[in-house]
């Protein structure tokens, strides 16, 4: 892995100069400490049910423990918080939408430093039943007005969204009838698409848009180029790898983020598992095909998990194009009732969780350091890409490594 932490250490670092000064003169032998405060990269994970429970004061007991010991795990690691908009829960009755429940989990989340990102605004699964009884055009209107109201709703809280999930396999999705597919055969996927964003960027120009996918066959690829050539204004790429029938491996991997690196979009990996229990069979096509009561956890699937999870991890961040990675489920039992958690049922936590644990707040991480400015004011230092904080005698500033490679700051006490 020589390679992968060198171009992790080259895409992810900077070297910077930074020079104190106080009312235009240089801070001259002054000690000083700098610790790093967050990421600028996104080690994400999505929602728990518990969590969701919590903040609205809705647990009490060995559940409120359990939710709590889980949040506890999730700020040791994470920066960054996908929530649930699925259509079905959100609005499960029309003009009674869930609004206060998850904005007072954003807003928490939000007060603990994480970025949170709403998902999904379009989506033929889990969407509304009640668009049933709708013509096509009333389908759309009532989208474009979901996503108006929730957009707006949740500025300043919620600045991203996977706009548009699986678009690929929308229109021909045969499993069950639902507004969003019927609406998406009429319109196609890339007409869709951009009334759909063209929405959510109305309503809120300052947010962060995903185009979110599982398929990363090249029918992927070829629809974001669609779309790119059609003027759709997409900010970000998102890819889904839930490999419950077994690690896709580095070479996969790097397979696929050069189909899309081509279009020089940010790539966000949004949807990420590896079991730490037996392999999904391989002749399973779709993944919620696999329904079993029991799928544990065991101690040797926990150890294979683990070492996936830190080859996963690298080969991502290795990749300058990448800017996030979300694990999909923090905790077993979540999604398919897969033993894909970096935590066990009982919130303990796995292998997986602590190696990652080590790279994300050790060595990708910059400690605290106490150091002296020279005769000119400056020090210099080496440190992952994000927001640190200076310290020097009861003043406190607060700043951040935008760029990989050299820079140079300068900070007024």
């Amino acid at each position: 892995m020589d390679s992968l932490d060198h171009a992790i250490r080259k895409n992810r670092t900077a070297s910077a100069t930074v020079t104190l000064s106080h009312a235009g003169s240089p801070v001259v032998q002054q000690d000083i400490r700098v610790q790093q405060k967050n990421h600028q990269f996104l080690f994400g994970t999505n929602w728990g049910e518990s969590t969701l429970a919590l903040v609205n004061d809705e647990l009490s007991g060995q559940e409120k423990e359990q939710a709590e010991l889980r949040n506890q795990h999730f700020f040791d690691l994470f920066n960054q918080v996908t929530l649930p908009f699925y259509w079905a829960r959100f609005e499960p009755q029309r003009g009674q939408p869930q609004t206060s429940r998850i904005l007072n989990v954003a807003r928490w989340y939000k007060e603990h430093a994480c970025t949170v990102k709403g998902h999904p605004l379009c989506w033929h699964t889990m969407t509304a039943d009640w668009l049933l009884a709708l013509s096509n055009r009333e389908i759309l209107q009532a989208q474009l007005e979901r996503i108006r109201r929730d957009v707006s709703d949740f500025a300043g809280v919620i600045d991203q969204w996977d706009v548009v999930n699986e678009a690929v396999i929308m229109p021909v999705f045969e499993r069950y009838d639902n507004g969003i597919t019927r609406l998406c055969r009429e319109l196609g996927r890339i007409e869709l698409i951009r009334r759909v964003f063209d929405i959510a960027r109305e309503t809120n120009p300052k947010a962060t848009l995903l185009l979110n996918d599982f398929d990363v066959s090249p029918a992927y690829d070829i629809l974001v180029e669609g779309c790119l050539a059609a003027g759709i204004h997409i900010d970000v790429i998102g890819i889904q790898s839930h490999m419950h029938q077994g690690y896709w491996g580095s070479q996969r991997t790097l397979g696929i983020l050069e189909r899309f690196e081509r279009f020089n979009l940010p790539i966000h990996f949004t949807e990420n598992t590896l079991v730490s229990g037996n392999l999904m069979p391989p002749e399973i096509v779709d993944l919620n095909d696999y329904q079993v009561k029991e799928w544990p956890t065991t101690p040797e699937g926990e150890e294979r998990q683990a070492r996936e999870v830190v080859l996963h991890y690298k080969t991502l961040l290795a990749h300058p194009a990448v800017q996030g990675i979300t694990w999909w489920d923090l905790s077993d039992g979540g999604w398919l009732n897969a033993p894909a958690g970096l935590l066990r049922r009982d919130q303990s936590c796995k292998p997986a969780f602590l190696e990652l644990l080590k790279l994300v707040k050790g060595e990708w991480w910059y400690p605290p350091t106490r150091l002296t400015t020279d005769a000119n004011g400056q020090f210099t230092f080496n440190g992952f890409l994000g927001e640190y904080e200076l310290s020097a005698g009861d003043q406190n500033v607060i700043f951040a490594l935008k760029e990989k490679g050299e820079t140079s700051i300068f900070l007024d006490i």
